[in-house]
């Protein structure tokens, strides 16, 4: 499968120049936490725009943020040919981070399965918030392989079933 980095790429270099400069601008006003200030990518190629994605959101998190910003722009079959490619635990990232509630279970069934080691499942527990819990959680446990976050979705349709189903609405 190819890195996600390169699937970025490949839907950036399949805009029309007009699609690539609204995806650049809507990039650039795109509230939240990190921003990406229209230096870095105002007249870059397609690969350095992905650069800055990847170096501002991380690789992890970057797929998302494209994909919210090609529906945003109207490029729908775009962004889902996108997310197509991805498993279900990276292409609802974000909103698995803002919307899973039921997140001790969650955790306990990750240590039990050892996908979690003891110190690792130790500092999620203490990290202070569900938000902060479920971006340690990818950081620490689902970065690994798709087997963790196999485990991780099943984990989530027992204790989270309404969620799972809601999201598998979304394409």
């Amino acid at each position: 499968m190819a890195s996600k980095k390169k699937i970025i790429v490949d839907s950036l270099e399949n805009l029309s120049k007009g699609n690539a400069e609204r995806f650049c601008m809507a990039l650039v006003d795109r509230r939240g936490e990190c921003r990406v200030p229209l230096s870095k990518v105002d007249k870059q190629s397609r690969l350095e725009v992905t650069n800055v994605l990847v170096s501002t959101f991380t690789e992890a998190e970057a797929p998302a943020v494209v994909s919210e910003l090609l529906k945003y722009i109207g490029c729908v079959d775009e962004a889902t040919d996108l997310v197509s490619v991805q498993h279900f635990v990276d292409k609802h990232r974000l909103q698995l981070i803002e919307r899973v509630a039921n997140i001790n279970p969650i955790l306990d069934g990750l240590l039990e399965q050892r996908v979690l080691l003891e110190q690792a499942y130790q500092d999620i527990r203490n990290v202070p918030g569900n938000q902060d819990k479920m971006k340690k959680i990818y950081d620490l446990a689902l970065k690994s392989c798709n087997a963790a976050k196999d485990v991780f979705l099943e984990l989530l349709r027992q204790k989270e079933p309404y969620l799972v189903k809601d999201l598998l609405k979304d394409p």
